[in-house]
């Protein structure tokens, strides 16, 4: 589903991303870890078209992405969450999804049309999905962080990706928040059959659901593969765990 070949990105002369190499099966669950400044979100951004690298290609589904418009990019089926929420705060917890389905059909400049009739039921399914019905006339600002984080995926989802990217999904969530929407995610993967590649700073999150672990560290892939070998891996538990 995902390839990434020799991607390589700099900021005034520091190399946040070097020949990095990464590959996602169809269907996969697949994480990406690193401390803090290891590139990572960089790398999401370079996948995504937030970011045009200065070498090294991204391939989707055996087509050519590289450098592409983030908007082209979700039509072509990548679905995408950021580590900041990234909602309508004013509108309501409908509001913000059927205007989400409204923008993945190409009605998000249709003036003609009373808005509010279209989407209804598509929008009704997808708060199901995500669990949000009974906050459907709640207004998004207001909502718990773990639900604005829910909120977030479910506009990710209106534009039916069979890519999704989720950047620290669980940050600032409590426990049982973490436990809730990782439970969530897992679920709507399976559910929808996508292919998933997230980054995370909670080990006990990246082990319980990933099939498939890259770990970087100072923009670099310095380990690749199950979670059984990277939890193995010598230099992994030297640069990341912290053990000698």
């Amino acid at each position: 589903m995902l390839e990434v070949r020799g991607l390589n990105k700099s900021f005034s002369g520091f190399r946040a991303v070097s020949d990095v190499d990464l590959t996602v099966e169809t269907g996969q669950i697949a994480a990406v870890i690193g401390p803090n400044g290891a590139g990572k979100s960089t790398l999401f951004n370079l996948i995504t078209g937030h970011l045009r690298p200065d070498m090294g290609s991204v391939t989707l589904d055996g087509r050519d992405i590289t450098g592409a418009a983030p908007h082209k990019i979700v039509r072509m089926g990548v679905g995408r969450s950021f580590q900041r929420t990234n909602i309508f705060a004013k509108l309501t917890v409908f509001e913000n999804l059927q205007a989400a389905f409204l923008v993945h059909h190409g009605r998000g400049r249709d003036f003609w049309s009373r808005a509010a009739s279209l989407y209804r039921d598509e929008t009704t399914a997808l708060l199901g999905s995500i669990g949000l019905s009974e906050q459907r006339d709640t207004v998004a600002g207001t909502l718990s962080y773990g639900n604005q984080k829910q909120l977030e995926l479910g506009l990710a989802l209106a534009s039916d990706p069979a890519l999704l990217l989720l950047d620290e999904p669980t940050a600032g969530m409590s426990a049982a928040e973490t436990h809730e929407t990782i439970h969530l995610i897992e679920r709507i993967a399976g559910e929808r059959s996508l292919t998933l590649l997230f980054t995370e700073h909670d080990m006990e999150v990246v082990f319980q659901i990933a099939q498939k672990i890259a770990v970087l560290h100072q923009g670099q892939v310095i380990a690749d593969g199950t979670p059984e070998e990277v939890r193995a891996d010598p230099e992994v538990r030297r640069v990341y765990l912290g053990e000698h």
